[in-house]
């Protein structure tokens, strides 16, 4: 039983048709490609690879927050470390969520400690004083924000939910640098 093609009128009279018949056999075909479909129009292997550098980032982040939580000492170490500690836990969510996304593209997330520090675009600082460790969670923010941001202009809208992930994590990297631009000025 062929299903009949809907079709939409917009208010300005522009139709819109889709044909569901055809979309359900594109569906069948090469199911083991999951949710990449035809329809998919990104450079899936470079969006692999920037996915991949991203994952890198975030556990790079997430290693030097947890030892800046653990090495702040001072007067004003307190609130600074339960920051860290927070920005820690937060930077682990998007590298699981960064995890996830490679796999439903077909990818395998690369979580080997062999060349994780080239694959990120943050650096591994450990730094020594809480106004150091403050500067160099800055600085890595900073980077991820600036990648994030080349990530979501280069995948435009080829790959809508690869964008929204990275947008959603650029807006936290942006809150994250938020706060410690606060506390760089505090001390």
């Amino acid at each position: 039983m062929q299903q009949a093609t809907p079709q939409i009128k917009s208010a300005k009279g522009a139709s819109f048709n889709m044909d569901v018949a055809a979309i359900r056999a594109k569906a069948r075909q090469d199911i083991e490609s999951g949710a990449v479909t035809d329809g998919y129009r990104a450079d899936r292997e470079t969006v692999l690879k920037l996915l991949n550098e991203a994952l890198a980032t975030e556990v790079v982040c997430v290693l030097r927050y947890k030892r800046h939580y653990f090495m702040a000492r001072g007067l004003n170490a307190e609130p600074v470390a339960a920051e860290f500690a927070e920005h820690a836990t937060e930077e682990l969510s998007h590298a699981d969520r960064i995890a996830e996304r490679i796999v439903q593209l077909g990818g395998e997330p690369n979580l080997s400690p062999v060349g994780l520090l080239e694959r990120s675009h943050s650096e591994y600082v450990e730094a020594h004083t809480l106004k150091e460790m403050i500067k160099e969670n800055l600085i890595a923010e900073r980077i991820a924000i600036d990648s994030y941001r080349q990530m979501v202009d280069y995948v435009g809208d080829k790959d809508p939910t690869t964008r929204r992930l990275l947008e959603e994590i650029l807006a936290v990297e942006e809150e994250h640098a938020d706060d410690l631009s606060d506390f760089l000025a505090k001390n």
